[in-house]
């Protein structure tokens, strides 16, 4: 009886470990399907490098990775989308640098804390364009016009207090200069900018280099400057805001890939393994490269560092130009 029971017990000791075994193995992460938010709309440069991001994942993680676009409220919709998700590694974002602007503006109590950063994948400075025909063939030639005319020159490329608005502010800053010396002319964005610019109706206009791309092209517009610490490859005959005039003031858009806050850490590190693989693929570097979109890596503990840094600067850039509330 005591040999028959013994047997029992183990039998059913063997039993659990089995189960136990089997339940950890269909619990391994992923095990469904996983939805990347994108908080603007479809055919924009964050919707074109979450669209990349997510096909490669799949190959990663062999899990289906389903791009959903939340747009709404200047970007606060989906990045609320992310932030509120359940965090368990199902939801990802490709969030942007409007986190480090729009609690400033009190669009959201949200900011960087409010996620898991996993990796920064993407950067494009601002770079400064001209028309084409304009008098002013350097930087120094236009701070030097700004100076001498305060008031004279308008600029565009995004609403009032966007990142090129605040770009040309925390420039001017910089260089001592009164950011209201150039009146900003807001607009929906670069595209629209760009062609006022083109058509004479602004003399300056801060933006990318990828947005700017089809008119400099097209000898329409030309660029005098990035706000980087070095060239970007699509213009290298474009010299940087230091080699142009002396200023370490540098900021741009960007993209990286988050999580709600609070996922497991084992979670985390396998997402961020995968996305090192993705960013490091031919196929996402071959197509960064085909848009002209800059490509930059940080780690989720990096990505976190330049996140604060980059609230930090917006937020004397805001104030500065008297937008934060």
């Amino acid at each position: 009886m005591i040999r028959s029971l013994s047997r029992i017990l183990k039998t059913a000791a063997a039993g659990l470990a089995l189960a136990a075994s089997a339940s950890a193995f269909a619990q391994a992460y992923p095990n469904r399907p996983i939805t990347l938010v994108v908080p603007w709309g479809a055919g924009g440069g964050t919707d074109a490098t979450a669209r990349i991001i997510g096909s490669l994942l799949e190959k990663e993680l062999g899990q289906p990775i389903n791009v959903v676009n939340r747009t709404g409220g200047s970007g606060v919709v989906g990045h609320q989308a992310i932030a509120a998700a359940a965090p368990d590694g199902y939801t990802l974002g490709l969030i942007t640098v409007e986190i480090t602007m729009m609690h400033h503006q009190k669009l959201t109590d949200l900011t960087h804390a409010s996620y898991t950063p996993l990796a920064l994948v993407n950067l494009d400075p601002a770079g400064f364009q001209v028309r084409a025909d304009s008098p002013y063939k350097t930087m120094n030639d236009v701070i030097a016009a700004i100076k001498a005319n305060p008031g004279k020159f308008k600029a565009s490329g995004t609403g009032q207090g966007g990142i090129w608005h605040l770009a040309l502010a925390g420039m001017l800053s910089d260089l001592k200069i009164d950011p209201a010396s150039v009146p900003w002319v807001p607009s929906n964005g670069a595209a629209p900018g760009l062609q006022d610019l083109a058509a004479g109706g602004v003399e300056f206009v801060p933006c990318s280099l990828p947005e700017a791309r089809s008119l400099i092209d097209a000898g329409k517009v030309r660029s005098l400057a990035v706000m980087a610490d070095k060239r970007a490859t699509l213009y290298p005959n474009v010299p940087t805001l230091k080699e142009a005039t002396g200023s370490n003031w540098g900021t741009g858009a960007w993209r990286g890939v988050a999580a709600p806050k609070g996922i497991p850490a084992d979670v985390r590190a396998k997402l961020e393994g995968a996305l090192k693989k993705v960013y490091d693929s031919k196929d996402y570097q071959e197509f960064m490269a085909s848009r002209g979109f800059g490509v930059i890596w940080g780690t989720g503990e990096e990505f976190g560092k330049f996140m604060a840094k980059g609230d930090a600067d917006m937020k004397a850039v805001m104030t500065a130009v008297g937008i934060v509330k």
